[in-house]
């Protein structure tokens, strides 16, 4: 069954912060004919930091597929979309069986699906906790291991979690997300192990307070105290924690495995 969508009528990428011109050019010179472009996959891809780590690596010359449980009003350019609930294994076999069959194999991977559910330890159910847990680590660990034999094939691939400062540091009212952010790193450093010998990288990038709609939907005294806490005095952007997914799924990146790159703004140091 064909599910992968392209969208007749594509939105208008979103702005973007601009490149300088010594890297513009360098994406210009890096970018490969289409027969030879590796394919991406980015879950929770149609808004936020996986929509900017999409685009990202869209711009860097990959042919890129964003999915989510909710099919998207419009696409950006260039984008296409399938359905995936990392909850779901037969969802999740579906997407990678359409990628496969109307794109080709991926071996470019971001796990960045997820979800919260907050409140104190001594108010949060069993459901509350497991079902962070299970979303967030769990539905990383389904991807990852779905996306892994084609990637053996290739003798080449880069997975990329996307965990968080929280989960080094924790956070009152977090111990669900917190617990599934910090599973990240102990799955990634496994899977890292496990098919170095491949060439298939795994890394981590742990974004600190980014502007998305979690964000947004905070009130101004408690986004104004998280801005007193960031050394730098800022919350970051989508595009801050894009870039440096970008740099884990280039070539540039290849001696680079296993790691933690912290996009926080000093927030995590020490962590």
């Amino acid at each position: 069954m064909n599910v992968l969508r392209r969208d007749d009528d594509p939105a208008p990428r979103p702005t973007r912060q601009p490149r300088r011109p010594a890297q513009e050019q360098r994406k210009q010179r890096q970018a490969p004919p289409e027969e030879d472009q590796r394919i991406a996959f980015v879950t929770g891809g149609t808004r936020g930091i996986g929509l900017a780590c999409a685009l990202e690596l869209l711009e860097d010359g990959h042919r890129v597929v964003v999915g989510s449980r909710n099919r998207p009003d419009r696409l950006p350019e260039g984008l296409a979309w399938v359905p995936c609930d990392v909850t779901d294994p037969k969802q999740i076999d579906a997407a990678f069986d359409a990628i496969e069959a109307e794109v080709g194999p991926v071996t470019i991977l971001v796990a960045n699906a997820g979800i919260t559910n907050d409140g104190l330890v001594l108010r949060m159910s069993d459901d509350d906790f497991t079902s962070v847990v299970d979303a967030n680590l769990g539905g990383a660990f389904r991807v990852a291991k779905r996306s892994i034999r084609p990637m053996m094939k290739k003798r080449w691939g880069r997975i990329i979690f996307i965990s968080s400062v929280v989960g080094a540091m924790g956070q009152t009212g977090q111990a669900n997300y917190a617990a599934s952010k910090a599973g990240l790193v102990g799955l990634g450093r496994s899977l890292a192990r496990e098919f170095a010998s491949r060439n298939i990288t795994v890394n981590l990038v742990a974004p600190g307070p980014i502007e998305t709609d979690m964000l947004d939907a905070l009130g101004d005294d408690t986004k104004a105290a998280i801005v007193e806490a960031v050394p730098l005095g800022r919350v970051g952007t989508p595009d801050d924690v894009a870039a440096a997914v970008g740099f884990l799924a280039s070539d540039g990146a290849a001696y680079i495995t296993g790691a933690t790159i912290p996009v926080d703004g000093g927030l995590g140091m020490g962590g």
